[in-house]
């Protein structure tokens, strides 16, 4: 990309732009993620139909995120991420829209590829953003998301709750968010091919340095999509609790993570990437221990909660790590965001067969195990720690009057 020299304010404002996005990008997926159950009757499926519809979107995000780094180079950065945002917002309105089973996989299809895509190419300018202000926001940034996410439950669970049609609520949303992102990305570092650099391949494998990334943020989300999915079912059966405090649990795990990484930030400027995932995997053992032996319920929480602790902050990390591996960042980005959404996949529906075969406290058993690859193999992340150099396209400071 272009040697641009931006000034400080510059890329300051492109910080709060580029949060704002993530913030859009999160409400989408909690607009949809509240009107499940209206999507699945609306189309007619079933429980195992609608199980199978729901891989789509991890699906299309894997096979289309590779090509966001084409679309950045033939572009630019604010052009393509303004595009593929607006994609993802309207893309929206599809799933509500599907009268049967096979619209509805398409159309989930095409809402996790826009998803996949706008997700590479936010996270490639957050990382461009972190390394020009040489201080860690990738944290934060992710926090954002989990606010957005917060955000548009609440409003999918206020329409739900009146009843409101579906397929009125995400247009409507729809709308919102794409005026919103189309806004936000005004503000985003407009980052330019430069004539001597040779385009990416439409479409490439990812490179082996993400793949070592990877696998870290392999264990983060599998841990966080069985805690998500699986939390309050360990608390109804394996400890008899009530409903609502079985729910209660989900939603704390969900706000420990929100809060610690929006937090994160000042942790990885003081100790590096590599000692705050290392401490994390250990918080996050500690975690799985406790639910694990867990005889109270109040025990367990508090294990989900040092599991949202500890896992919180190791995919952004790993984001910012991969984006500081090679010569091409949104390759490298694709990489680890194709891996970490197939976890995302597999993971709640291991964890079920596996409670099946045996129980839910040997499926939190391995959930407990793969922490112990968090903190065992986070000296990959090393490229997540900035090392402080003098580059043409660095912020400088703003002129004195």
């Amino acid at each position: 990309m272009s040697a641009v020299i931006h000034t400080r304010h510059e890329v300051g404002r492109a910080r709060y732009a580029v949060a704002a996005v993530f913030a859009v990008h999160g409400a989408v997926t909690g607009s949809f993620a509240t009107r499940v159950p209206w999507i699945q009757d609306h189309a007619g499926v079933s429980a195992g139909q609608l199980g199978l519809a729901l891989a789509f979107p991890a699906l299309g995000a894997s096979l289309a995120m590779p090509l966001a780094g084409g679309i950045t180079h033939r572009f630019g950065a604010r052009n393509a991420l303004r595009g593929l945002l607006a994609l993802w917002t309207l893309a929206l309105v599809l799933p509500s829209a599907a009268p049967n089973m096979l619209t509805l996989c398409l159309a989930l299809f095409v809402f996790g590829a826009t998803a996949g895509m706008s997700d590479v190419a936010m996270n490639a300018l957050g990382v461009e953003v972190e390394n020009r202000l040489d201080k860690s926001i990738m944290s934060g940034l992710h926090g954002m998301w989990s606010v957005g996410a917060v955000v548009g439950s609440a409003a999918g669970t206020l329409a739900a709750h009146i009843g409101a049609d579906a397929r009125l609520h995400h247009a409507l949303a729809a709308a919102v968010l794409t005026v919103a992102g189309f806004a936000a990305c005004g503000w985003v570092l407009d980052l330019q091919p430069t004539e001597d650099e040779d385009p990416p391949p439409r479409f490439a494998l990812p490179p082996r340095s993400a793949l070592l990334i990877g696998a870290i943020g392999f264990c983060a989300v599998f841990a966080e999509g069985a805690s998500l999915d699986w939390s309050a079912v360990y608390l109804r059966d394996q400890l008899e609790t009530s409903a609502g405090l079985a729910a209660a649990c989900t939603t704390g795990f969900t706000l420990t993570m929100a809060v610690a990484r929006i937090a994160g930030d000042r942790v990885v400027d003081r100790y590096g990437a590599v000692r705050t995932v290392r401490a994390g995997g250990v918080v996050a053992l500690l975690g799985g221990l406790l639910i694990v032996f867990a005889g109270h319920p109040a025990v367990a929480m508090g294990g989900f909660a040092l599991m949202g602790l500890g896992i919180a902050v190791v995919v952004p990390l790993c984001f910012a790590a991969a984006g500081r591996s090679g010569s091409n960042p949104s390759l490298a980005i694709a990489g680890v965001a194709t891996i970490t959404y197939t976890s995302g996949l597999i993971a709640p529906s291991a964890i079920g067969m596996l409670a099946q075969a045996t129980s839910l406290v040997v499926s939190f058993a391995l959930v407990t195990v793969l922490t112990c690859g968090i903190a065992g193999f986070a000296g990959v992340l090393r490229a997540g720690d900035r090392v402080k150099v003098t580059r043409p396209d660095a912020a400088v400071p703003e002129p004195r009057s």
